[in-house]
């Protein structure tokens, strides 16, 4: 004999229903009352966007930006994106790590006369971008009193170390809300300024976040708040999070989500009970012969999210050539890549479902600013919604603390 208990099932609905409408809640008041800053970015920001329509970019070819972790990764991530659309943007440099090796070759690559600076750190003292930074100063003899101060460029929080440093050699300077930590920062000033002095359209960008932002607060997005509460309420079971992207140019936007996910999730809540979801950033076709088998035959302790670009706009195809032994593949002949690659996508999703693994997918119909705009701001609002539920503060990082404390120690000791 089999019984159910309706009751408790109609409890947990009311339960799941409670929590999200609480999660909701919570982001409209940090909305509202400025607790939260990120979510004014999409029209504050706008005002940068004027600004460096007065600034003289005409001699820069190159744009070199400094910065690390949230100083750097979506404005690296849009760059990837955007430049397929867009190969006469400027060139950009990105010094983010400290390997020695890969600043010494990205220097070997700047032509001075032709580059501008970009230096970001909202504390305005990170030290792997205050180091790199007396690097180039070095290297390339950079005159910040004289000639080439109007190269340099200082993005960090008003009155940092970094602003005061900018003040002193009279350098332009971009400023950080303080409401607004550096890993939700890619649309203010961190990714607005240099991305727009490379030629980038930022402010179809910014519109394109800002119509999903107030659709979400209009209640239209509530597919969003439902996969939070569902993000939730398996989180014990399915407690790493996979974004499986099926374009390379994708790369560094799952490196950017890993950062965002990661960093903000991963704490130590109200009851004092480690909590989080691993992100794990994986591409598409290249990672089906890699990760896949661990996800279908591993542990069903993942939930993956699948993003795929239905156009591509290119009508690159295989040729309809018969390889002598390996005719087995002649059936895909005249078949564009656009096709194969989507098809890769749908049949890696079926094979999960077959197999219990919980999947969802985002279909974006083509790469362009408003939808990239738009996929920014749908997992910044979903990482909101997730710390909302699981009663941690999304937005401060003292585990990355305890790590710089322990380095400047012992550095400081050597």
């Amino acid at each position: 004999m089999i019984s159910f208990n309706n009751i408790s099932l109609d409890a947990r609905i009311s339960a799941a229903k409670t929590r999200m409408q609480d999660a909701f809640n919570v982001l409209k008041d940090e909305m509202q009352s400025d607790k939260v800053g990120y979510y004014k970015l999409p029209v504050s920001s706008l005002a940068h966007i004027e600004e460096i329509k007065k600034i003289d970019t005409s001699s820069f070819e190159q744009i070199i930006v400094i910065g690390i972790g949230g100083s750097s990764l979506g404005t690296k991530a849009i760059d990837s994106l955007l430049r397929q659309m867009h190969p006469d943007a400027k060139e950009m440099i990105f010094f983010e790590n400290s390997d020695p090796l890969t600043i010494s070759n990205n220097i070997a690559k700047i032509k001075k006369e032709k580059a501008c600076f970009f230096v970001i750190s909202k504390s305005g003292g990170t030290i792997e971008t205050t180091s790199i930074f007396k690097t180039l100063i070095k290297h390339l003899y950079l005159d910040l009193d004289g000639v080439d101060s109007h190269r340099v460029f200082a993005i960090t929080d008003a009155n940092s170390p970094l602003s005061n440093f900018a003040k002193h050699h009279k350098l332009k300077e971009f400023n950080i809300p303080d409401n607004v930590g550096g890993r939700f920062s890619v649309l203010s000033a961190v990714g607005v300024v240099p991305l727009s002095m490379a030629g980038y359209d930022m402010e179809l960008l910014l519109n394109g976040a800002n119509d999903f932002l107030e659709n979400f607060f209009d209640g239209k997005e509530e597919h969003l708040v439902e996969k939070a509460n569902s993000l939730y309420e398996n989180a014990k079971r399915e407690n790493i999070s996979v974004l499986f992207s099926y374009a390379d140019s994708l790369e560094n936007f799952t490196k950017w989500f890993v950062q965002l996910w990661g960093e903000s999730l991963g704490k130590i809540d109200v009851h004092g009970d480690r909590v989080g979801l691993t992100p794990i950033g994986l591409i598409g076709s290249v990672d089906q012969h890699s990760f896949l088998q661990l996800i279908i035959e591993g542990p069903k302790d993942k939930r993956v999210t699948f993003i795929k670009i239905d156009n591509f706009e290119n009508d690159f195809c295989i040729p309809d050539i018969s390889l002598e032994g390996i005719e087995k593949t002649d059936f895909i002949n005249d078949t564009s890549f656009n096709t194969l690659i989507n098809a890769q996508c749908d049949a890696t999703i079926q094979s999960l479902k077959e197999s219990g693994v919980t999947a969802d997918l985002i279909s974006i119909g083509e790469i362009s600013e408003k939808n990239i705009g738009a996929l920014m701001m749908y997992f910044e609002l979903l990482t909101s919604l997730v710390g909302s539920m699981f009663k941690v503060n999304t937005y401060n990082q003292p585990g990355v603390e305890l790590g710089k404390d322990i380095l400047y120690k012992n550095l400081g000791n050597k």
